[in-house]
């Protein structure tokens, strides 16, 4: 059986995972969204050309100041019709795809060492709501989300409601993201962040990390829930 210390040389007490590109992989385009779809791609320059619209009405959906139809609407508005909001929706849902394998072995491994678990996620209603699809993000023991706390990565304000909400101090924590900006945020905020590939699999990544970190893991084991498509 594989475990995680207890005790390890930085005190982390809590283990922080992002979801998408962390624990599953997403999308990570436009065009792949269309094609999981199955809705026809247009005009790139005209979507390219929404582009800052586009991501204003993303992080107001992601704050919990959209619904998931308000959200379409919008989106189909800013791209000039160029999809529907049905479209828009039906790309939405697509976004999601399949979990990476291992990464439930490592946080049962981490549970068994004493280490807390806890998902920092930039997510929305219509995802998150879908996450019993999921099993390793079930087994994680706290969920923070961007849509329940009106704060998104990477603004300071989140790493600290985190910390309020779990009685962590900064150096306790270590932090899983796929992206530059929310590492940074979070080594910003005294947390320890590490960046994942979200291109490979992540289990060997995490497990190397966390070795790094003073926690030492497997990812060698068979996990309980293999990969699969939605």
């Amino acid at each position: 059986m594989h475990t995680i210390a207890a005790v390890n040389d930085r005190e982390i007490r809590l283990v922080c995972f992002d979801v998408g590109g962390v624990m599953i992989r997403i999308c990570r385009s436009w065009a792949e969204g269309c094609r999981k779809a199955g809705v026809q791609l247009r005009d790139e320059g005209r979507y390219q050309a929404s582009r800052a619209a586009r991501h204003e009405i993303v992080a107001r959906h992601q704050v919990g100041l959209l619904d998931g139809a308000a959200f379409a609407a919008a989106l189909s508005r800013a791209m000039d019709g160029l999809y529907t909001p049905s479209e828009v929706l039906a790309v939405h849902h697509a976004w999601l795809l399949d979990p990476y394998a291992g990464v439930d072995a490592i946080i049962d491994d981490l549970h068994a060492g004493g280490i807390e678990t806890a998902a920092l996620s930039n997510t929305n209603h219509e995802h998150w709501r879908r996450m019993d699809e999921y099993p390793a993000v079930g087994l994680l023991r706290q969920r923070f989300t961007s849509h329940e706390l009106g704060l998104a990565k990477p603004d300071p304000a989140i790493f600290r409601a985190v910390e309020g909400r779990t009685g962590r101090r900064p150096g306790e924590v270590l932090f899983f993201d796929d992206l530059d900006e929310n590492v940074a945020a979070a080594r910003g905020a005294g947390w320890h962040a590490a960046l994942i590939d979200p291109l490979r699999d992540t289990a060997p990544q995490i497990a190397a990390l966390l070795r790094d970190h003073g926690v030492t893991a497997s990812a060698a084991r068979t996990p309980r829930h293999a990969a699969s498509g939605l």
